[in-house]
């Protein structure tokens, strides 16, 4: 039985029993069950919106406060903690007065099982029934709530995608992408796998040994301010082999194999020894030990980088409307023997969760705003600033003369010419500025939109296709064997395996893992950029014995161990969900 009927049946009972109360206020109340919401909301509200991933403070503004405010007669005040400095400062501070925010924008597990049982978050079974758009996930919202004994708070990034099926757009999450201009110079020398990439990037390099700055180019540019349990970028080639990271492991997608990252045949240390072959032959950018990501991300800008581990790296940064007209720009380079890690598609949604305080003053209308999240309307409106949706239909996209979906000439100035101002009737101003502030996404924008058939992102759509074609997509398409995208390539010709989507979380680290955990991971990343750039190979082995050999000083096994039951315990959920959804 879904969860909907399940909770109308439940409510009405405790409401004949008069037993169903709900916080708001502060105070306990007779909360009625209802059906459905009213059409219109007779007194303007404005709505405390505590949100964690939020990156603007104050109240929101342009076409989507517009929006909001016609259907809900609602300002939207963001309350967001990546503005006020970061970490859990304020978070605390509003925990601590009684109140968190009237909707609430936090991280599922810990924290909103702490809000639930300080009754800071209100039990949003009354307007269950009502919620017809987030009822569309049920089974999500049954295991986001599992033993909590109400509906308190609704997943995130949900789909109706199956969990086996990539949740990716258009390009993978991961892959090597290089200057395809340069490559087609070389004459698309076959590349069979990872270590193949090195005389062709050296080539690539003497191809174009400055930028048209003036700045001198390197085939490779790292950075280090991303490093976490070990150096980011020596992470990053094991996806191309469909290996991501837990803790200290390197699990496959698809649970087959099982690595500690100092193995000596880890993809890890492939990567690492990748960097120092890369190093020896002079296409490193010597800057990479210093240098933090937006410096990187500059120089790729500017045509002095050729390699990108991501689409949205290269891509963005460097394949702007002059380049690609051009044929210039970063293209997906398949190695033969590659198998790309994906993500499936969250079945029970993403790590951030929706709730609504226990002291909002009007909680029916929050529900109801939730809900709309969730519509084909909220989904093309919510997403369109971070997730690639396309926008208010009407406004940046509409169904041209032959029922297809196409972005309209507004559409076209803001997400291929990077901006356009809005009509006045739907609020004016910047589209991007006036784009929502939330910072989350209820429902992919990979999933199908039933009017059109197809996704709400419209970098899937046929018409946008035609409308981006340039020399550069067309002739990586002629070589590609005529596939229209990259996840298209990859998917043609077996080499994407995804990792079913099973939200699952893993363990919080017990304090004696993480104090272990803070000493290894140091040592990991140090040893890692010395090996990156060791001056020959007898140094890069003493330096790889010497990292082994403090690591396991400091605790590396036991933490290792306890990464591998998580690995293997994720791997339990994929399977389980797989079976269950897939």
């Amino acid at each position: 039985m879904k969860l909907k009927r399940k909770v109308a049946l439940t409510a009405v009972a405790l409401v004949t029993a008069g037993l169903l109360t709900s916080c708001t206020g502060g105070d306990a109340q007779q909360q009625e069950t209802i059906t459905s919401f009213p059409d219109k909301w007779k007194d303007e509200i404005t709505v405390d919106v505590f949100d964690e991933l939020a990156n603007y403070m104050g109240i929101q503004e342009g076409w989507f406060a517009e929006l909001v405010k016609k259907k809900f007669n609602m300002k939207l005040n963001i309350i967001a903690p990546n503005v006020a400095g970061g970490g859990d400062t304020l978070y605390n501070t509003r925990v601590s007065a009684g109140d968190l925010g009237d909707l609430i924008v936090v991280g599922k597990g810990k924290k909103i099982d702490e809000l639930i049982a300080g009754g800071l978050v209100l039990d949003s079974a009354p307007f269950y029934p009502a919620m017809s758009n987030v009822a569309e996930f049920d089974t999500a919202v049954e295991h986001l709530n599992e033993g909590k004994d109400g509906v308190y708070s609704f997943p995130t990034a949900v789909s109706s995608i199956k969990p086996t099926e990539s949740s990716e757009g258009i390009d993978p999450t991961f892959g090597p992408y290089v200057r395809w201009d340069l490559y087609k110079q070389l004459g698309y020398p076959e590349l069979n796998t990872l270590e193949d990439l090195l005389p062709v990037l050296k080539q690539m390099q003497d191809l174009e040994p400055a930028a048209p700055n003036g700045g001198k180019v390197y085939a490779l540019s790292l950075f280090k301010d991303w490093d976490g349990n070990m150096m980011v970028t020596a992470k990053q080639p094991a996806t191309f082999y469909g290996y991501d990271e837990v803790g200290f492991a390197l699990a496959k997608a698809d649970g087959s194999d099982y690595q500690g990252i100092l193995d000596d045949d880890s993809q890890y240390m492939r990567a690492l020894k990748f960097y120092y072959e890369a190093n020896q032959l002079g296409i490193v950018d010597p800057e990479s030990t210093t240098q933090n990501y937006d410096t990187m991300f500059s120089k790729v800008q500017n045509g002095q980088v050729l390699f990108s581990w991501w689409p949205w790296l290269g891509q963005s940064a460097y394949n702007t409307d002059a380049n690609t007209q051009a044929g210039k720009g970063f293209e997906l380079a398949p190695l033969k023997d590659m198998n790309v890690y994906s993500y499936g598609a969250e079945a029970y949604g993403a790590g951030t969760v929706l709730t609504i305080g226990s002291k909002a003053e009007d909680p029916e209308r929050i529900a109801a705003f939730i809900d709309w999240l969730y519509s084909s309307e909220g989904t093309y409106a919510n997403n369109s600033q971070t997730m690639g949706a396309a926008g208010p239909k009407g406004l940046t996209w509409d169904l041209n003369d032959a029922g297809e979906p196409a972005l309209t000439e507004l559409g076209q100035q803001v997400f291929i010419g990077g901006e356009g101002d809005v009509p006045a009737e739907w609020g004016g101003g910047s589209y991007i500025d006036g784009g929502s502030a939330l910072n989350v996404s209820a429902v992919l924008p990979a999933d199908i939109d039933e009017e059109t058939g197809l996704p709400f992102s419209y970098k899937t759509w046929p018409t946008y296709q035609e409308l981006v074609k340039t020399p550069l997509s067309e002739d990586w398409k002629a070589k590609m064997g005529d596939a229209a995208t990259s996840m298209d390539y990859l998917r043609d010709n077996g080499q994407l395996l995804v990792a079913p989507g099973a939200s699952y979380t893993p363990a919080t680290d017990p304090s004696e893992i993480e104090t272990l955990r803070n000493q290894v991971k140091a040592v990991v990343i140090q040893y890692s950029w010395k090996m990156s750039f060791a001056s020959s190979e007898a140094e890069f082995e003493e330096l790889q014995r010497k990292l082994m050999e403090e690591a396991e000083g400091l605790g590396y096994e036991k933490v290792l161990e306890f990464d591998m039951e998580s690995a293997k315990a994720q791997n339990e959920a994929r399977e389980k969900v797989a079976e269950e959804l897939g």
